[in-house]
């Protein structure tokens, strides 16, 4: 139950900062894919460099040291990918602040969580029957 309050909590802030910054608003996404204002890339920047630095110091303070073995590429990585990238375009919002944006009553962010929703569908359909991959791929074992 501290685990679930815990996490609930961090993604309340999280949302709040990222609604805060500006990651919820569709113009603000836009702005930021065509470089025409480069405040949310440099914030998304300085967040990847402020966490890398975080693991790193969590790593030399750390009694076990945590290991990630390599894993390969599925297959599907960049289809999905190229997929994520077209959904986030026109939406304005990757799956995370599409939630942000519920939370701040945008009405349109029930059209993006159901495009998810649908889309995860289609897809387990289209891997069941044409794909084939095989799923363990995505998967820690």
């Amino acid at each position: 139950m501290k685990d679930t309050l815990g996490s609930v909590l961090t993604g309340v802030l999280l949302g709040f900062a990222l609604s805060r910054i500006g990651f919820s608003s569709w113009d603000e996404v836009h702005r930021m894919f065509t470089f025409a204002d480069l405040r949310l890339l440099f914030t998304f920047m300085f967040a990847v460099a402020v966490l890398a630095v975080a693991w790193r110091v969590l790593y030399r303070i750390s009694s076990e040291k945590p290991s990630w073995p390599s894993r390969n590429i599925h297959k599907g990585t960049i289809a999905g990918g190229a997929l994520f990238g077209v959904g986030w375009a026109l939406s304005g919002a990757c799956p995370g602040v599409a939630l942000v944006q519920l939370g701040e009553g945008q009405l349109g962010a029930v059209w993006t969580l159901g495009g998810i929703l649908v889309g995860n569908s289609v897809y387990a359909l289209v891997h069941e029957k044409y794909l084939r991959w095989p799923a363990a791929s995505c998967a820690d074992e």
